[in-house]
């Protein structure tokens, strides 16, 4: 009888880790600009305008920097991304985003949220971190390698990453 009662209790524990799915991952990059954070911000506050982004071709979009505002990211390198504005402050200088469902042969995440912002550094200068928060491309149990955990940070580490010093070398001396 004691068999049987340490399997069930075996399977009672071993039950709720077999049935976690993938868990959220998250990145983040920053960079120091040699410029006053309103001349930064003014480059990346409209929601609609990424031109300071070297991955992205062009931008489309409705509601300008009105929260639920929706915006199309051609990216050079092919595909869109869809994502719709979810927080604004340009007093504080930050906004954050969500993109609920893209391709993840164009970037390997899904459910990904981001929050971009813009602060204060000594010597008159400015530090912009942009975080994301994600779930792996393939949310299923197995993925393909350009699918999983790591593919997925990986890819987002890299896009923010060139975003940044995208914004960067609008700056000289940054």
């Amino acid at each position: 009888m004691l068999p049987i009662r340490a399997l069930a209790l075996a399977l009672l524990v071993a039950t709720p880790a077999l049935a976690h799915g993938p868990t959220r991952r998250k990145a983040e990059e920053t960079v120091t600009i040699n410029a006053a954070p309103d001349k930064v911000w003014a480059v990346i506050a409209n929601f609609h305008d990424m031109s300071w982004d070297p991955l992205v071709a062009a931008t489309t979009g409705d509601g300008g920097n009105t929260p639920q505002s929706f915006r199309t990211l051609k990216l050079k390198a092919g595909g869109e991304l869809n994502d719709d504005l979810e927080d604004y402050d340009a007093k504080a200088m930050n906004y954050s985003t969500f993109l609920p469902h893209n391709d993840p042969k164009v970037l390997p995440v899904t459910n990904l949220s981001t929050h971009l912002t813009v602060e204060t550094a000594p010597g008159g200068k400015s530090v912009v971190s942009w975080r994301a928060a994600f779930y792996r491309g393939d949310p299923k149990g197995d993925p393909a390698p350009d699918q999983n955990d790591a593919a997925a940070e990986k890819a987002m580490h890299a896009f923010l990453r060139a975003g940044l010093d995208g914004l960067a070398a609008k700056f000289p001396g940054s």
